[in-house]
């Protein structure tokens, strides 16, 4: 099950480990197209292993902001804090394991 995080909670949620953040928001259909890859991937993987986080962009507009997000959905992958990836767009469940592996 992915979590929700918001501006304040966001450092707190992604900054140790590896952590999938997912930058929505409600009204993009891509969004929508991603998100159960997303689920499938946060049942998939073992709590130590990843961690997955969505972040509405509506409501939290200053983390996307320092992030450079002009488009959703934008996938960062953060390994103890620093951004390793970022990925722009709907992607399979195949590459975002690739760029998960990457990194594990």
């Amino acid at each position: 099950m992915t979590e929700a995080i918001t501006d304040k909670t966001f450092s707190e949620e992604t900054d140790s480990g590896l952590v999938l953040i997912d930058f929505w928001a409600t009204w993009c259909g891509p969004c929508r197209m991603q998100a159960p890859i997303l689920e499938q991937l946060s049942e998939e993987y073992g709590e130590g292993e990843l961690k997955i986080v969505k972040m509405d962009v509506d409501e939290n507009p200053e983390t996307p902001a320092s992030f450079g997000i002009m488009s959703i959905p934008t996938l960062l992958l953060k390994k103890d804090g620093e951004v390793v990836e970022k990925a722009i767009g709907v992607h399979s469940k195949d590459q975002l394991q690739a760029l998960i592996a990457k990194h594990q």
